[in-house]
């Protein structure tokens, strides 16, 4: 079965002071995630940044396998970011333009990550601006065939960020398919859908928002 998941966090939205909390972060990273932060690598990343880093890597992942099992609770302590890369030479930048979208991750300065939750083993690829954080996970370690995007939007009332990336992701979906009059549904538990004329397309889908930023992520099903 076909999945995907995606994750956002916008930097500007989140309590720095919070994060820093023991009581809060203990209830994202692990002790053995603790000790990767203190990894040479890390030392120019903020620790709030890492925090959220995982958070959305996490995130994603329990997006990507609660569409196979739609019983999933999120406990964000039982995922597990056993190996994190950090891009080489990487320097924070800004979030340039208004969006960026693209499939898989190329040469792009992403930090890679190995997530495990019970028997599951997936692969995330995460950019790092310093506004935002978009994570992205797939099954196998090549994200090629994952589209995904991020756009800055004008409000972050949460009826402005839904309507908002769902057409951010039916428009790529309408270029990409060359199809016309695409709309979202939603399973009984929630997770997205694709319906062209009333049959749901086979595609899976995954969506996003904070603050003023929203995302997608999809992988075909003929991918």
């Amino acid at each position: 079965m076909i999945s995907t998941g995606n994750d956002i966090v916008s930097l500007n939205a989140i309590n720095i002071t919070r994060t820093k909390q023991y009581r809060f972060y203990s209830k994202i990273l692990s002790p053995a995630e603790k000790t990767l932060y203190n990894q040479a690598a890390f030392a120019s990343i903020p620790f709030e940044n890492f925090v959220w880093l995982l958070w959305s890597i996490k995130e994603s992942a329990y997006k990507y396998l609660k569409r196979i099992d739609p019983g999933l609770v999120f406990i964000p302590i039982k995922f597990e970011v056993t190996r994190l890369l950090v891009p080489s030479r990487y320097t924070f930048a800004n979030f340039e333009g208004i969006q960026t979208e693209g499939a898989g991750f190329g040469n792009m300065p992403a930090f890679k990550g190995v997530i495990t939750f019970g028997n599951n083993t997936l692969y995330s690829a995460s950019l790092m601006y310093r506004e935002l954080i978009v994570s992205v996970v797939n099954r196998d370690e090549n994200l090629e065939n994952i589209y995904w995007g991020v756009k800055l939007i004008e409000e972050n009332d949460a009826s402005y960020q839904s309507i908002a990336v769902r057409k951010f992701l039916i428009d790529r979906l309408q270029h990409i398919l060359h199809l016309d009059g695409l709309v979202m549904g939603k399973t009984p538990v929630g997770m997205p859908v694709v319906l062209n004329g009333g049959e749901e397309l086979a595609v899976a889908v995954s969506l996003s928002h904070h603050g003023r930023f929203v995302g997608y992520s999809f992988q075909l099903g003929d991918s």
